[in-house]
Protein backbone atom coordinates (compact mmCIF):
# COMPACT_ATOMS: atom_id res chain seq x y z
CA UNK A 1 0.00 0.00 0.00
CA UNK A 2 2.46 2.73 0.68
CA UNK A 3 4.06 2.48 -2.61
CA UNK A 4 0.84 3.65 -3.84
CA UNK A 5 -0.10 6.10 -1.29
CA UNK A 6 0.39 9.14 -3.84
CA UNK A 7 -2.00 7.03 -6.21
CA UNK A 8 -4.79 8.15 -3.62
CA UNK A 9 -7.34 10.44 -5.39
CA UNK A 10 -10.62 11.81 -4.09
CA UNK A 11 -13.98 11.63 -5.21
CA UNK A 12 -16.93 13.74 -3.43
CA UNK A 13 -20.01 12.76 -5.59
CA UNK A 14 -21.99 9.91 -4.41
CA UNK A 15 -22.78 7.50 -6.71
CA UNK A 16 -25.51 5.16 -6.47
CA UNK A 17 -22.83 1.96 -6.11
CA UNK A 18 -21.43 4.00 -2.97
CA UNK A 19 -24.52 2.05 -0.71
CA UNK A 20 -22.97 -0.96 -1.43
CA UNK A 21 -19.10 0.10 -1.27
CA UNK A 22 -20.00 2.27 2.20
CA UNK A 23 -21.36 -0.94 4.18
CA UNK A 24 -19.16 -3.32 2.56
CA UNK A 25 -15.91 -0.45 3.73
CA UNK A 26 -18.10 -0.45 7.93
CA UNK A 27 -18.20 -3.84 7.85
CA UNK A 28 -15.00 -4.71 7.15
CA UNK A 29 -13.84 -2.99 9.96
CA UNK A 30 -15.06 -5.03 12.12
CA UNK A 31 -15.75 -2.52 14.48
CA UNK A 32 -19.62 -1.73 13.81
CA UNK A 33 -23.14 -3.42 14.97
CA UNK A 34 -25.16 -4.29 11.83
CA UNK A 35 -27.83 -1.40 13.19
CA UNK A 36 -24.61 0.81 12.88
CA UNK A 37 -23.56 -0.07 9.11
CA UNK A 38 -27.38 0.02 8.66
CA UNK A 39 -27.18 3.95 9.40
CA UNK A 40 -23.90 4.64 7.65
CA UNK A 41 -25.76 3.02 4.27
CA UNK A 42 -28.97 5.40 5.04
CA UNK A 43 -26.69 8.58 4.89
CA UNK A 44 -25.53 7.65 1.69
CA UNK A 45 -28.92 7.00 0.49
CA UNK A 46 -30.20 10.38 2.01
CA UNK A 47 -27.43 11.88 -0.06
CA UNK A 48 -28.33 9.79 -2.97
CA UNK A 49 -32.24 11.57 -2.77
CA UNK A 50 -31.93 14.76 -1.39
CA UNK A 51 -28.55 15.63 -2.89
CA UNK A 52 -27.31 19.16 -0.78
CA UNK A 53 -29.92 19.61 1.38
CA UNK A 54 -29.34 16.38 2.88
CA UNK A 55 -26.80 18.13 5.02
CA UNK A 56 -24.37 14.92 4.53
CA UNK A 57 -20.97 15.47 1.98
CA UNK A 58 -19.15 12.99 1.01
CA UNK A 59 -15.60 12.35 -0.03
CA UNK A 60 -14.72 8.70 -0.94
CA UNK A 61 -10.48 7.49 -1.28
CA UNK A 62 -9.41 6.13 -4.20
CA UNK A 63 -6.88 3.99 -5.21
CA UNK A 64 -7.28 3.11 -9.00
CA UNK A 65 -10.66 2.63 -9.25
CA UNK A 66 -11.40 0.84 -5.92
CA UNK A 67 -13.13 3.02 -3.03
CA UNK A 68 -10.50 2.41 -0.10
CA UNK A 69 -12.12 4.70 2.43
CA UNK A 70 -14.36 7.58 3.06
CA UNK A 71 -15.43 9.93 5.18
CA UNK A 72 -18.97 11.77 5.88
CA UNK A 73 -19.66 15.50 7.56
CA UNK A 74 -21.84 17.84 7.36
CA UNK A 75 -22.72 20.95 9.65
CA UNK A 76 -24.60 21.32 12.65
CA UNK A 77 -27.79 22.19 12.67
CA UNK A 78 -28.26 25.51 14.83
CA UNK A 79 -24.72 26.74 14.49
CA UNK A 80 -22.67 28.88 12.83
CA UNK A 81 -19.48 27.31 11.37
CA UNK A 82 -19.63 23.68 13.12
CA UNK A 83 -19.55 20.86 11.49
CA UNK A 84 -19.45 17.29 12.10
CA UNK A 85 -17.71 14.50 11.03
CA UNK A 86 -20.28 11.55 11.01
CA UNK A 87 -18.20 8.38 9.63
CA UNK A 88 -14.58 8.00 8.81
CA UNK A 89 -14.37 4.62 7.29
CA UNK A 90 -10.87 2.60 6.24
CA UNK A 91 -11.33 -0.68 4.57
CA UNK A 92 -9.54 -2.92 7.20
CA UNK A 93 -6.62 -4.26 5.07
CA UNK A 94 -5.59 -0.38 3.47
CA UNK A 95 -5.42 0.78 7.40
CA UNK A 96 -1.83 2.16 8.92
CA UNK A 97 -1.04 3.54 5.54
CA UNK A 98 -2.46 7.31 5.88
CA UNK A 99 -5.52 6.79 3.98
CA UNK A 100 -7.72 8.37 7.27
CA UNK A 101 -4.73 10.79 8.05
CA UNK A 102 -5.43 12.06 4.43
CA UNK A 103 -9.37 11.77 4.75
CA UNK A 104 -9.49 14.11 7.82
CA UNK A 105 -7.03 16.23 5.88
CA UNK A 106 -8.80 16.54 2.72
CA UNK A 107 -11.98 17.30 4.94
CA UNK A 108 -10.42 19.58 6.79
CA UNK A 109 -9.22 21.99 3.63
CA UNK A 110 -12.81 21.82 2.41
CA UNK A 111 -14.31 22.60 5.72
CA UNK A 112 -11.79 25.50 5.88
CA UNK A 113 -13.04 26.60 2.66
CA UNK A 114 -16.09 27.07 3.65
CA UNK A 115 -15.36 29.08 6.56
CA UNK A 116 -15.34 26.47 9.02
CA UNK A 117 -14.43 26.86 13.01
CA UNK A 118 -15.13 24.39 14.69
CA UNK A 119 -15.43 20.42 13.58
CA UNK A 120 -16.48 17.81 15.86
CA UNK A 121 -16.56 14.03 15.88
CA UNK A 122 -17.92 11.60 18.45
CA UNK A 123 -16.63 7.83 18.87
CA UNK A 124 -17.13 5.53 21.61
CA UNK A 125 -15.33 5.36 24.99
CA UNK A 126 -14.53 1.49 24.47
CA UNK A 127 -11.39 -0.11 24.91
CA UNK A 128 -11.56 -1.19 21.74
CA UNK A 129 -11.67 2.54 20.20
CA UNK A 130 -8.75 3.40 22.13
CA UNK A 131 -6.81 3.20 18.68
CA UNK A 132 -9.58 5.68 17.11
CA UNK A 133 -9.23 8.27 19.92
CA UNK A 134 -5.46 8.14 19.95
CA UNK A 135 -5.99 8.71 15.70
CA UNK A 136 -8.13 11.27 16.33
CA UNK A 137 -5.79 13.08 19.14
CA UNK A 138 -2.72 12.55 16.27
CA UNK A 139 -4.99 15.05 14.37
CA UNK A 140 -5.17 17.58 16.68
CA UNK A 141 -8.56 16.90 17.49
CA UNK A 142 -8.80 16.87 21.80
CA UNK A 143 -11.31 15.45 24.07
CA UNK A 144 -13.97 18.03 24.96
CA UNK A 145 -17.01 15.92 26.61
CA UNK A 146 -16.93 12.43 27.42
CA UNK A 147 -21.50 11.65 28.12
CA UNK A 148 -20.68 8.34 30.59
CA UNK A 149 -23.12 5.61 29.75
CA UNK A 150 -24.42 7.11 26.73
CA UNK A 151 -24.50 4.31 23.73
CA UNK A 152 -25.03 1.67 26.61
CA UNK A 153 -23.45 0.60 30.17
CA UNK A 154 -19.84 1.44 29.87
CA UNK A 155 -20.26 2.72 26.94
CA UNK A 156 -19.28 6.34 26.96
CA UNK A 157 -19.86 8.79 24.18
CA UNK A 158 -16.44 10.64 23.66
CA UNK A 159 -17.44 13.94 21.84
CA UNK A 160 -13.69 15.21 20.33
CA UNK A 161 -13.14 18.84 18.24
CA UNK A 162 -10.64 20.95 16.47
CA UNK A 163 -10.77 24.47 15.51
CA UNK A 164 -10.15 25.32 12.28
CA UNK A 165 -9.98 29.03 11.93
CA UNK A 166 -8.93 31.53 14.47
CA UNK A 167 -12.21 33.00 16.15
CA UNK A 168 -12.69 36.94 16.90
Amino acid sequence: MNNHDSAIRFRRSVVPDDVHIVRQLAESTGYFRPDEVDVAVELVETCLNMGVASGYSFIFAMLEAQTIGYVCYGPIACTIGSYDIYWIVVDRNAQGHGIGRKLMSECERLLVAAGARRVYVETSGKPQYESTRQFYHKCGYHTDAVLQDFYDLNDDKVILVKPLVCQT
